[in-house]
């Protein structure tokens, strides 16, 4: 086995969840906005429907037709409650704003109750490390470094930022260097958004972009420390869609693990 690791995760249903189901939050913030006359079951269908129109409409959360994340889930929104409007009513615009601080924030979202103590453990293990103690860590690698790879918008940072995570700024497009000692403070040293590479898992490019990130950040790390190389780590992806995931990882090469929420 390789004494390093490249541990990249899944986000949404891997390392955090919504608080409570989308439609239940949206029709809360709805009602406090004087919106009324739909049911938890009926938004979520309408929000169902709207999120498939706007992604045929504008591909990629828009960036496709220049439009930015939140002007398309701006859209999202305005089409799931569009039904459900009197004549003449119009969507507030404190309800759009309303629920896109919510879905940016830890307000909708909540981290699993294992992911902070993993993390933690992640940081013991680093502290050991770099300190040379005598003591057997539990962990089994040398070196452990952490990515991201998500088909999703550009509020994934934030988003796990806000949930406790230390997130480092290296993303696809965005070749920002940062400091030996804040990179190795990082409990996530890179973000693959597939609104950043044009392509969602299990498209094997993605995976190749998170490579890529990978031997950035390494490159990185050598000029200032010891030299490293890819084919010093196992490459390793962990998320809860078997097909996406799972077979996404494999199909490129990578070691995989399914993680059933």
């Amino acid at each position: 086995k390789k004494k390093n690791l490249l541990l990249a995760f899944d986000a949404f249903g891997t390392l955090f969840t919504p608080r409570a189901p989308i439609a239940t939050q949206y029709g809360e913030i709805a009602r406090l906005h004087g919106l009324s006359g739909f049911s938890d079951d009926e938004l979520k269908e309408s929000f169902r429907r709207a999120f498939k129109d706007e992604s045929k409409l504008h591909p990629n959360y828009g960036k496709v037709v220049g439009l930015d994340a939140e002007e398309w889930w701006g859209n999202v929104i305005s089409k799931t409650f569009q039904p459900f409007l009197k004549k003449n009513q119009a969507i507030p615009i404190q309800l759009v704003s309303d629920l896109l601080t919510r879905f940016s924030t830890d307000q909708g979202y909540s981290i699993y109750p294992d992911v902070l103590p993993f993390f933690e453990m992640l940081r013991c293990h680093k502290n050991i490390h770099s300190a040379r103690a005598t003591q057997k860590p539990s962990w089994p690698w040398d070196r452990t470094v952490v990515g991201v790879i998500t088909n999703s918008d550009d509020r994934v940072p934030g988003v796990l930022s806000a949930l406790g995570l230390r997130v480092g700024t290296r993303k696809v497009g965005n070749s920002e260097q940062r400091s030996t000692e804040s990179s190795v403070q990082d409990d996530i040293s890179f973000v693959v958004l597939s609104y950043d590479v044009g392509y969602e898992k299990p498209d094997h490019r993605i995976f190749n972009a998170a490579k890529k990130l990978f031997e950035e950040t390494l490159a990185e790390r050598s000029m200032k420390a010891e030299e490293q190389f890819v084919d010093d780590f196992e490459l390793l992806h962990i998320g809860d869609d078997v097909e996406k995931d799972y077979f996404g990882a494999k199909n490129v090469g990578w070691n995989a693990l399914v993680l059933d929420r």
